[in-house]
């Protein structure tokens, strides 16, 4: 009888030891590295661990670096929540490596803008568009439009991603009567384009470079980007386009299928999309907020990819079609690359 209650103790002390390390285990967050980690780290992180006592380790890389990891990973993923880009999101679902979202454990789901619901494994944490960007001091006649970078004056001066040709192919089939899913309408228009791309970028930091060099002083740019670079004391100009809208990109944070923090995970989904972060990070990414009830600083008011109203989230971006995107844009790059980049 002692010897069974001698083995019952050890083993319930085995439990509890078990149970008390694993509590102790730290949230791991998949996101993209530099600005964008540092800032979810600070906004994010550090008051989730405050409130929690639970430490928050980063994976960082590349949008479809990190979902190659994942796919790798099935079933017993190395991180519990993810950020990507909302279309990316639909290949992490399409294999099966995302949670189906529960709302009922975000409650700050209820004051987001009705954009921010990308499908019911992803939730946007912030908006920003694709737009284009450039130096006043090196480009005398004014951009108003899309269809300005078709101005003869701008041969040789734009760049562009190739990584995701998304935006400019899409803008090229709205400037000729079609959309993303008729792309094909603007396919001629964006090869008169080619003679004005010096240069393309398939970085952040490659982006900005082009911009402070002059070597490409226009370009179809991420705003976020082109406000990091006017706070440094360029003389950017970022354009809201007055023919089409800028392109609206949504990312997105996700809980990973088969996390064993899947309660931690949502913990820290919902202090994202709380009113307070949710300002902080707009300050922090110069972006806009996903959640209506929070205030942006006033020099952000009014600024492209930030949007205050449901109104302005409808008419002052173009939201591409997220399934539509996923699915063609192997296709587009293809063209892309034959048609545009190559000489």
């Amino acid at each position: 009888m002692l010897r069974r209650a001698l083995i019952a103790s050890i083993v319930l002390s085995a439990a509890a030891a078990s149970a008390t390390s694993f509590a102790g285990a730290p949230l791991v967050v998949s996101v993209w590295g530099g600005n964008w980690k540092d800032t979810i780290e600070r906004v994010v992180a550090k008051p989730y661990t405050a409130q929690t006592g639970i430490p928050v380790e980063f994976e960082v890389g590349g949008t479809l670096d990190r979902l190659a990891k994942a796919r790798v990973a099935k079933g017993a993923p190395l991180v519990d929540v993810t950020f990507t880009t909302s279309h990316v999101a639909r290949l992490y679902a399409s294999d099966g490596l995302l949670e189906k979202l529960d709302l009922a454990k975000l409650p700050a789901s209820k004051d987001l803008a009705k954009e921010a619901f990308r499908s019911e494994h992803a939730v946007g944490g912030w908006a920003y568009v694709y737009t284009i960007a450039y130096r006043a001091d090196q480009v005398k006649t004014p951009i108003t439009k899309w269809a300005d970078l078709w101005r003869p004056d701008l041969k040789g001066k734009i760049a562009m991603p190739d990584f995701d040709p998304s935006h400019i192919i899409t803008i090229s089939a709205l400037l000729e009567g079609g959309n993303e899913k008729t792309w094909e309408k603007g396919q001629e228009r964006l090869r008169q384009l080619k003679p004005s791309i010096a240069a393309f970028f398939s970085t952040d930091a490659r982006s900005q470079d082009l911009m402070k060099t002059g070597e490409a002083p226009v370009e179809v740019m991420l705003s976020i980007n082109a406000f990091h670079l006017r706070e440094q004391g360029m003389p950017i100009t970022i354009v809201e386009p007055t023919d089409k809208p800028g392109i609206l990109g949504i990312d997105v944070a996700t809980v990973m299928a088969g996390s064993q923090k899947t309660r931690n995970a949502y913990e820290f989904v919902n202090l994202l999309l709380s009113k307070d972060v949710q300002e902080q990070l707009a300050a922090g990414f110069k972006a806009g907020p996903t959640n209506m009830k929070a205030g942006v600083p006033a020099a952000l008011k009014g600024q492209p990819g930030v949007f205050a109203t449901p109104a302005e989230w409808k008419e002052r971006g173009y939201i591409i079609d997220d399934e539509t995107r996923a699915t063609l844009l192997p296709k587009w790059k293809e063209w892309f690359n034959a048609n545009i980049v190559a000489r």
